[in-house]
């Protein structure tokens, strides 16, 4: 659990500013579930390029709570949480000053978005969070204003969470966890699941990742696993401490994020060497007539495939729709053998491209508008799927036909910026696992929005 917060203070010497504005935002690490924002009268002046900078002053703070008053539900909200601030160094420093005064030691673990904003979106013009929000495409409202800037500061974590492929940030917040020092329930770890698309990840009691799964029914899925007597899964149930997932909204980001995870940091239960999960690709070559033949082959990684399946059914039924989709001769298309002309030229579907009845130049552009279709070689595109919110989209970006990564973005910000597009990804690798997910999942979901650039 993280309490994210932001401070406005009076200003002055160090250690002798006073607070008068605290903004705090308890998040479970996908939505917030408390929060408390209050002014606060801090019983001396406020610095003048303060109040031109916040708007605040010492008349709007006349009637407002000492900070004695608000203490006690301060420490309340951030009760078993990680504060996390941008600028975090300056923040608990100032709260902790606060409770000093008031006699009382005020200890938590924090975390600073400006140093994990460095680390995990290196190359930032700035990391000051207005030019930072604003360079990510995250609305930010009332800056300088405790509620606004903690809010943005909410959006940008949740970005660094995305971010964040080893899971550095939730494994150390599972290990500081005390609830974690308890034998785990299995029901209570069931019953804090959610029923959503997403890629969940169980934990071990120093909050190392043993096991990492996709589902579009997260708690079903989990609920499977704590019910399974094989003898894998009663290893897997002992061994388990906690839970922690990523909602992702599109079934296609869960399992680009499920192959990455698994790839990068191998969990013990899940196969370390995962393998392929495809099996058979259709591939293309030109005959001695100066056709666009198409076979369905085991897949082979030294031959460019157009797209691929997960087994050889998969394959014949794909070419076979091809077939009636673009008009192609089956003879040329590997599914009827035969050394004079197919069976469709014979009832009059086929224009006689098995008996160069066809010119090859005709024919072969309805082959290469099948290969355009199924294939995103070369292409520069965003696919659009869903988000984790109703005002939110995911975005899956392809460059020069090498898929980059993945990324979500706010309805209400347009992704015609290439440039603030690759700061919102984050970054996976380009291998032949990802090309499959990414081919199969575009055949079956014909409808998805492809954004097409130069």
């Amino acid at each position: 659990m993280y309490a994210i917060l932001d401070i406005e203070t009076t200003g002055g010497k160090f250690n002798e500013e006073g607070i008068t504005e605290i903004a705090i935002y308890k998040f479970d690490g996908h939505e917030v579930v408390d929060q408390f924002i209050s002014l606060i009268n801090p019983e001396r002046e406020i610095q003048p390029f303060v109040v031109n900078l916040t708007g605040i002053n010492s008349n709007m703070l006349k009637n407002a709570p000492k900070f004695y008053e608000v203490a006690k539900r301060i420490v309340e909200i951030t009760e078993g949480c990680i504060l996390v601030a941008h600028n975090a160094q300056f923040d608990y420093r100032i709260l902790s000053t606060e409770f000093r005064r008031l006699g009382f030691d005020y200890e938590r673990k924090s975390l600073c978005t400006v140093e994990l904003s460095k680390d995990l979106i290196p190359g930032q013009a700035s990391y000051s969070l207005g030019k930072l929000v604003r360079s990510l495409g995250i609305p930010v409202t009332d800056r300088h204003r405790a509620s606004g800037d903690a809010l943005a500061t909410v959006k940008l974590f949740k970005l660094l969470l995305d971010k964040d492929t080893t899971k550095t940030i939730i494994k150390n917040a599972i290990r500081l966890s005390p609830k974690q020092k308890l034998a785990p329930k299995h029901l209570d770890i069931i019953a804090e699941m959610p029923s959503i698309t997403g890629v969940y990840y169980m934990h071990q009691e120093d909050g190392e990742i043993i096991y990492i799964g996709k589902s579009n029914n997260i708690k079903k899925r989990i609920n499977q696993h704590f019910t399974n007597n094989s003898s894998k899964g009663k290893k897997l149930q002992a061994k388990v401490s906690a839970v922690t997932y990523e909602a992702t909204g599109s079934e296609l980001v869960a399992l680009l994020k499920e192959s990455e995870a698994i790839k990068r940091l191998k969990p013990k239960f899940n196969r370390a060497l995962r393998r392929s999960v495809f099996t058979y690709a259709l591939y293309s070559f030109v005959d001695e007539n100066g056709y666009i033949n198409l076979k369905v082959d085991k897949a082979d990684g030294r031959k460019k495939a157009i797209t691929t399946f997960s087994n050889l059914q998969s394959g014949k039924s794909f070419i076979t729709r091809a077939v009636e989709e673009f008009q192609l001769c089956q003879k040329l298309a590997g599914i009827y053998k035969t050394k004079t002309s197919c069976f469709h030229y014979d009832i009059k579907t086929c224009n006689g491209a098995c008996i160069q009845k066809e010119s090859p130049e005709t024919y072969n552009k309805r082959v290469q508008a099948l290969i355009s279709k199924y294939s995103y070689a070369n292409k520069n595109m965003v696919i659009i799927d869903r988000g984790r919110d109703i005002d939110e989209r995911s975005a899956i970006l392809i460059e020069n036909g090498v898929f980059k990564g993945i990324g979500f973005y706010n309805l209400n910000y347009q992704i015609n910026n290439l440039e603030v597009l690759e700061s919102i990804i984050t970054t996976m690798e380009n291998n032949r696992d990802s090309q499959h997910i990414i081919q199969s999942y575009l055949r079956k979901n014909k409808r998805l929005k492809i954004i097409n650039f130069e």
